[in-house]
């Protein structure tokens, strides 16, 4: 049988369709195409042979030196650069006659967001011509691509890439949650298939390389760019990423994983133009921060990496030979390219200083590993520079010839030297069908955590129903969450108009009321003090009290926005913003039931509604459709089954409190408050579940024998539902400090009130393995502790098994209780 290492070589974009000459229907000019394309091959330097690099038959590997050794320095150089598509850095939505004296005349590495409907932040970029219908989008990338083939000496393809961090940067692809809300289903078969959806969507597109999964952590949640996290815990994190890198490739994209590495904790917090100075030790890198890089890298075998921006004990990851070739591909077999974050390369010249000009930092980055350079500039800002170091002899040639093999080889892995072109009517049965929608769906209501619910005031019962108030910031905002780095043009359903919908066949009514904006004008200056409420802000609190005054339940939908929370967006407090919590307080002082709906890209400190409020649903920053989502759980036809992929803090005081954590380091503090507001994997249910008949097999084994964790999980309520059973491991006794507890698995599992089924985990040497004293990944010999609960505070049984060294012994490990004397 054929090895994963040996799979994740092949090419993956063949599909049984070898190079035949294209038809007119497949581009926007229906001329005839050049006379190079032959049966099975294309003859894409023009001299009438099939050369090695042009035979489809051929290895790899000399397919990549066969056209290594025919390319100018020109042209190799060109392969190491990025053209912003239009309209970002290329003003052509198509080839034009002028780019024959442009620098991509010798080729490009690739081609980012060409004319994908991205408007910019504020919808401040024109609107492309060609990015609907769908055919007509896969049209120009063909066309562009034809120019590639047709009209450079040697037609080495362009590798077009894209955003893909909730689904494809498109204007109208399939709309998922954010990759917050995604984690917090805790269903890696759902990730897989969001995995397959989106390369799906950007294959037939014409893309062959996507920017996700985001594999950062968010260990402190003020970062802006916690949305984009699948959260703080490096197991859940590296088990979700896996599966999201999987299913991109294995519809033939390849998955470049984002931002390696240490990126996400930058100091404070911060973001923006900050991202630098990392506080983490390298026992925290190799522990957290790299486990979600390297099994997508090593089990995954992604094709793409993106540098960060960040540096790492003065080094800056762009320019770290540590990071992007020792351990990236000596140390894990990394076969693919490495593209820069934006103007990351020039942050080694302007903000770490550590290059004295430009052409330095060039040469640093190339040297340390850096294949593709990719910003918001033209590429000869960085092909003049590289050349020049060439030139110079500063850069070695070897060194730049070994970046562009490692390009080349990812090119032919997606066989755009063998199938070029994408198929226009395949994007139109493609992007948004049925079985892609009925995913989003489903996203979208298993990622909704039901944080309170006491007194089973949820889920609300219509017949019960005559008036509703929905009320506050985000109940009718369909902007307030729709970015996936860019405007979509899709039709949001928001909280208010999911909620009409559904209780309009009822004749239930249903009142708004915006009640106060989601940030003040002082923002962010009133995170840290607020000003009393002007006028305007008294007078929208006194109008929802207004509307709340006949009705019999109130759903607040409070939280952020999207331009608080996302990248270069980061907040000194985890507070409602604004005066929302005012009007929170307002709504529940006139005794009408309340349900608190959070929509955030991060965890609020919602201390008040925690203690007052009987009703706290998450919703995150959802997909387009949300409000429909949320109605199906408001009211019961959906029954919440999401759990918390990050802690909730009481305070941005406690932070760092974060998932998993080691032994004492969030203990109490006399003059602190203690604990989590909501812990990591809390969520309730409108049912209830308990755990039975824990069996671990063997109890007592070798560090390589399987470790077999079964437990009885029952529906002991009235309602049919799904629970997320978690295995939490604790290693008793070792030479090292370790977690104080440690997600090691985790199953969802649906049953029928009164069922019962087994839930079985496998606990392997990955599962068990430390980094001991001389940072040596080693399974050392003793007691375990096995932890199954519904959250990592709601443990419900415990076990033990003990691990032998090869002579069978294991140390004597007694706890310290066990030890005290006898009292007399």
């Amino acid at each position: 049988m054929m090895t994963h290492r040996l799979l994740a070589l092949l090419p993956l974009a063949l599909a049984g369709s070898l190079a035949a000459a294209p038809t007119p229907d497949q581009f926007i000019d229906a001329r005839p195409s050049a006379a190079i394309y032959h049966d099975g091959w294309i003859d894409l330097n023009k001299n009438g042979v099939k050369d090695a690099y042009e035979d489809a038959a051929a290895p790899l590997e000399a397919r990549v030196a066969d056209l290594l050794a025919r390319m100018t320095l020109e042209e190799k150089t060109a392969q190491m650069v990025t053209l912003y598509g239009y309209p970002r850095v290329l003003k052509d939505e198509l080839p034009t006659p002028a780019w024959d004296k442009e620098l991509w005349k010798d080729g490009i590495g690739n081609i980012d967001e060409q004319s994908n409907g991205n408007l910019g932040w504020k919808s401040d970029l024109p609107n492309p011509k060609f990015d609907l219908p769908w055919a007509n989008h896969t049209r120009q990338l063909n066309e562009i691509q034809r120019w590639f083939v047709e009209q450079t000496r040697l037609g080495i393809p362009a590798d077009f890439t894209n955003e893909g961090i909730r689904g494809l940067l498109h204007a109208k692809a399939t709309s998922f949650p954010s990759q917050l809300g995604v984690a917090a289903a805790f269903n890696p078969e759902l990730v897989r298939e969001i995995g397959r959806i989106t390369g799906r969507e950007a294959h037939a597109l014409g893309y062959s390389n996507v920017y996700s999964p985001i594999l950062d952590l968010a260990r402190d949640p003020r970062w802006g760019r916690t949305t984009e996290t699948y959260g703080e815990d490096p197991f859940l994190v590296s088990t979700l990423g896996l599966e999201q890198v999987r299913g991109i490739q294995e519809s033939r994209v390849a998955s470049t994983l984002k931002h390696f590495a240490v990126y996400s904790i930058p100091k404070g917090g911060r973001d923006g133009h900050v991202r630098t100075d990392p506080a983490a030790t390298w026992r925290d890198v190799q522990e957290i921060y790299l486990e979600p890089f390297r099994r997508a890298v090593k089990e995954g075998g992604a094709m793409g990496v993106m540098a960060s921006y960040n540096d790492y004990e003065g080094v800056p990851i762009e320019a770290s030979k540590k990071f992007l070739t020792d351990i990236l591909r000596t140390e894990w077999g990394f076969k693919g390219y490495v593209v820069s974050d934006s103007d990351a390369v020039e942050f080694i010249h302007t903000k770490h200083r550590t290059a004295p000009t430009y052409g330095d930092a060039v040469r640093q980055a190339v040297e340390a590993g850096l294949n593709i350079r990719t910003t918001f500039t033209p590429p000869q800002v960085y092909v003049g520079p590289l050349r020049e170091q060439i030139r110079t002899g500063k850069l070695p040639l070897a060194v730049v010839d070994e970046r562009v093999r490692e390009i080349l080889r990812v090119k032919f892995r997606l066989g755009l030297f063998d199938a070029p072109y994408r198929d226009p009517a395949a994007a139109e049965r493609t992007v948004r069908a049925p079985a892609h929608l009925a995913a989003a769906h489903l996203a979208a209501r298993q990622s909704i955590v039901l944080l309170k619910n006491e007194g089973a005031a949820l889920p609300l019962d219509v017949k019960k129903l005559r008036k509703v108030l929905v009320a506050g910031p985000l109940a009718d905002n369909a902007h307030g969450w729709w970015s996936r780095y860019a405007p979509q043009q899709l039709a949001f359903i928001t909280p208010l108009a999911g909620l009409r919908t559904r209780l309009a066949a009822a004749g239930v009514e249903v009142r708004y009321a915006k009640g106060v904006e989601a940030k003040d004008a002082d923002f962010p200056e009133s995170d840290l003090f607020k000003e009393p409420a002007s006028g305007a802000v008294r007078d929208g609190i006194a109008a929802a009290v207004a509307a709340a005054a006949d009705v019999d339940v109130i759903v607040a939908v409070l939280g952020e926005t999207d331009d608080i929370s996302r990248e270069s967006a980061s907040r000194v407090s985890l507070d409602l913003p604004g005066y929302q919590d005012d009007l929170l307080r307002a709504l529940h002082a006139t005794g009408k039931p309340v349900v608190l709906v959070l929509s955030n890209g991060r965890p609020l400190s919602v201390n008040w509604a925690a203690k007052h409020v009987p009703a706290i649903v998450e919703l995150w920053f959802p997909g387009e459709e949300a409000g429909a989502a949320l109605a199906d759980v408001l009211l019961g036809d959906v029954n919440p089954s999401g759990h918390l992929p990050i802690t909730f803090p009481r305070s941005a005081g406690q932070v760092p409190f974060n998932f998993p954590t080691r032994p004492g380091a969030q203990a109490r503090d006399e003059g602190q408050v203690a604990g989590a507001l909501f812990p990591f994997g809390h969520g309730l249910s409108y049912t209830t579940f308990t755990y039975a008949n824990l069996r671990l097999a063997p109890e007592r084994a070798g560090a390589d024998t399987p470790i077999t964790v079964t437990c009885d999980v029952t529906n002991t309520g009235t309602r049919a539902g799904d629970d997320v059973v978690q295995l939490y491991l604790r290693d008793d006794f070792s030479s090292v400090t370790t977690w104080d507890k440690a997600l090691r698995g985790f199953a969802r599992v649906s049953l029928a009130p009164g069922e019962t089924k087994p839930v079985t985990f496998t606990l392997s040497r990955r599962h068990l393995q430390l980094l001991n004293a001389r940072y040596e990944w080693v399974v050392e010999p003793g007691r375990f502790t096995v932890m199954i609960g519904a959250s990592s505070e709601d443990i419900r049984l415990r076990g033990h098994f003990t691990i032998t060294a090869p002579d069978g012994t294991a140390p004597e490990e007694v706890p310290f209780e066990n030890q005290l004397p006898l009292p007399r």
